[in-house]
């Protein structure tokens, strides 16, 4: 078991590499941007469109002829140097694995790490695990101007602080041992986390096995959210004494109180300064039966300069603190050629809500799911596990890497081959696009290469990605270890046969890995491993309701491993989203920011206007070109080609593996052309809490 940390056996070679890169570099730098300057994003044209005399417009007549001759003037240097760089990516790594020591706040958290959450114990009654897959299509910028974006690599930066800052939000955790309806919103407690920025907890509890987090579905419940301290239509409430008396329902909660639930002390105690402490009765919240724990990490101190250049310097809301809680979003201005506007999120401190209720199990919202699903604009709070897909180009890969580092110990980047060796017979110019980010040390990797790429997808690498992680280790120090396998799939429509052939080599190289990175008890000192999970993440490139997708969707990939959103082939359960965005609607107002993306898909008739659906009859003849505002009966929920599967097979006995909520995310709007999926899966190892 060796991971790679550089991308070169040798000091040599690496040099070598960089000597020949910056040779290539001018060149392909020149030809990307001359190309770009020939495709315009529908945000271009529309500006354009208004302002024929534009200073973009002239930008470009300018700058197309100078990039056409500097091209030619570099064009001998890069042939030198793609001579030089091509043998030696014979011997260059498949992947680059990169580890960045825990801050403070994340050794506080537990955070994955020598001594950290990998190597701690076991707990009996099992653990739950956030995982999360993009595609983020950070392709170079002439070809991402196809997919009607750009600037690719500050998009690469805003993807990285966008998936930082969703997944450091702060938890509140509400332990509740009533009978009583738990349904609740995150939102109903955006004034809870009013002022926290250090951990802040009421009463500690060990994590239970059944979870219940995030924002709840828009359409199951009223925006007047279900107050938090009395069950469903009590009358009573001590809080609810006039319209704009309760401290958790109002918007202005006084941003200075220490905590809007007790006094500064949070012994859970009736100080005098809390609103819901009076003398005369019980506090509502803190009774035996309820107690809350709130978590928020501490603000990242090297996102002063990078929060200054999206426009939202540190300081304005005093001491480096965020201000409100609330769904917040600023604007992001792209520094490019192109001048993109770009929806951001730079707030990373809207808390996540978690409900646990013991005794009697705890009641579900959506029917006979089993587990909670909904539309978010956050990624999840403490994700574990992150998947990402297109992650082509060079310089993307590196500032999307230093800002995941600031959450996720352990990267995996940089994954693929160039050239000839090892991916079937064509010469590949970009890498496979995956990055593997995790909070839990990576044991063991392995990265296989499709060989049969056809078109232009044979011009990268594309491939599949496996990792064996240590996520906890059992009083007989035995290793708990989790298998991730991260993949993008062929593209190309109508290709059928090209991926279920890719889906085989999947499971084949993965029952492969498994088999080779398992560690058996053979000696007196080694002892067996106990596999917790086991799960595919990745871009499949098919969805599961088209009908030319139908040999795909009845592959044995199915009856391994399970799909949360599927209820067989060709038929998704009625809250499954489509994956894929019209690219076309990127830049409409309506759906350019994470929080009007997100209202948008939880309209059944807003969302047709914005993902794309299974070919039709009449789109067939229609033309090409995006879908919106075709008056086209549209059926479903547009195609999902973004999975996350899981299997309980291979687990210890008596050990399962349950999904406890799904999630479709909206906070990369207006930065990538794809919905990310999340979910948080359970591992409950059969005993009793102690």
């Amino acid at each position: 078991m060796v991971l790679y940390t550089t991308p070169y056996p040798s000091a040599c070679l690496h040099f070598l590499d960089g000597l020949s890169w910056s040779l290539v570099f001018p060149c392909y730098w020149l030809l990307d941007r001359l190309l770009a300057s020939c495709v315009a994003t529908s945000l271009e044209k529309r500006r354009r469109s208004q302002d024929p005399c534009s200073f973009l417009s002239l930008c470009v007549l300018v700058s197309v002829p100078l990039y056409l001759l500097f091209f030619l003037l570099s064009l001998p240097f890069g042939l030198l140097g793609f001579l030089l760089w091509a043998p030696l990516q014979a011997v260059r790594q498949p992947y680059l694995y990169t580890y960045s020591r825990p801050d403070k706040h994340q050794a506080e958290q537990g955070a994955a790490g020598p001594g950290g959450a990998g190597s701690a114990e076991w707990r009996p009654q099992g653990r739950s695990f956030c995982f999360c897959s993009a595609n983020v299509c950070l392709l170079p910028d002439a070809l991402a101007r196809f997919n009607n974006l750009t600037d690719t690599q500050s998009r690469a930066r805003e993807v990285g602080r966008r998936i930082r800052n969703g997944a450091s939000r702060p938890q509140i955790k509400i332990y509740i041992d009533s009978p009583t309806n738990t349904s609740i919103s995150a939102a109903s407690f955006s004034s809870l986390a009013a002022g926290f920025r250090r951990t802040s907890s009421l009463d500690q509890r060990p994590e239970p096995s059944h979870v219940t987090n995030g924002p709840t579905d828009t359409e199951a419940e009223p925006p007047t959210h279900e107050c938090p301290a009395h069950p469903s239509g009590a009358a009573d409430c001590p809080l609810h004494q006039g319209p704009s008396d309760c401290p958790l329902h109002s918007e202005g909660a006084d941003g200075s109180t220490p905590c809007p639930l007790h006094s500064a002390g949070g012994d859970g105690g009736g100080g005098s300064d809390c609103p819901m402490h009076s003398p005369t009765s019980d506090c509502p919240l803190h009774n035996p039966g309820v107690q809350i724990s709130i978590s928020a990490p501490e603000p990242d101190p090297q996102d002063e300069e990078g929060d200054a250049e999206s426009g939202n310097p540190r300081g304005q809301d005093g001491a480096g603190d965020t201000g409100s809680m609330g769904e917040s979003y600023t604007r992001y201005h792209a520094a490019g050629d192109a001048g993109g506007t770009y929806s951001n999120n730079t707030l990373s401190h809207v808390p996540r809500t978690s409900i646990f209720k013991r005794p009697g199990g705890r009641k579900r919202r959506h029917g006979d799911d089993g587990f909670d699903h909904d539309v978010s604009a956050f990624f999840p709070a403490n994700l574990d596990f992150l998947a990402l897909q297109e992650v082509f180009d060079h310089g993307s890969t590196t500032r999307l890497r230093q800002q995941l580092h600031r959450y996720f110990p352990y990267v995996l980047s940089d994954v693929g081959r160039y050239g000839w060796k090892g991916c079937g017979s064509s010469f590949k110019f970009l890498n496979s696009g995956l990055m593997l980010a995790s909070r839990y040390p990576i044991l063991d990797a392995r990265f296989q290469c499709y060989p049969n790429g056809r078109g232009e997808d044979a011009l990268a690498s594309k491939g599949a990605l496996f990792a064996k992680v240590q996520v906890g280790t059992s009083h007989q120090d035995q290793r708990v270890v989790g298998y991730l396998t991260s993949t993008h799939l062929h593209a190309i429509e109508g290709d059928a046969s090209v991926r279920c052939e890719q889906l085989d080599l999947l499971l084949q190289w993965g029952a492969e890995f498994r088999q080779s990175s398992f560690r058996s008890g053979e000696g007196e000192k080694v002892l067996e491993d106990l596999v917790a999970f086991d799960v595919i993440l990745g871009d499949l490139n098919f969805d599961n309701c088209s009908s030319e997708d139908k040999l795909e969707q009845q592959h044995a990939l199915f009856t391994q491993y399970k799909d949360p959103c599927r209820l067989g082939p060709g038929e998704d359960k009625p809250w499954a989203l489509g994956t894929l965005l019209d690219q076309s609607g990127l830049y409409d107002e309506e759906a350019n920011s994470p929080e009007s993306l997100q209202k948008v898909m939880e309209n059944e008739e807003a969302r047709k206007e914005y993902l794309v659906f299974p070919p039709s009859k009449a789109q067939s003849h229609g033309g090409g070109g995006g879908q919106k505002g075709r008056k086209i009966p549209l059926k479903g929920n547009g195609r999902r080609i973004d999975y996350i599967l899981y299997s309980d097979e291979g687990l210890q006995p008596d050990w399962k593996l349950d999904i406890e909520e799904f999630s479709f995310v909206t906070q990369l709007a207006g930065i990538t052309d794809h919905l990310s999926v999340a979910a948080r899966l359970a591992v409950s190892t059969g005993e009793e809490e102690p």
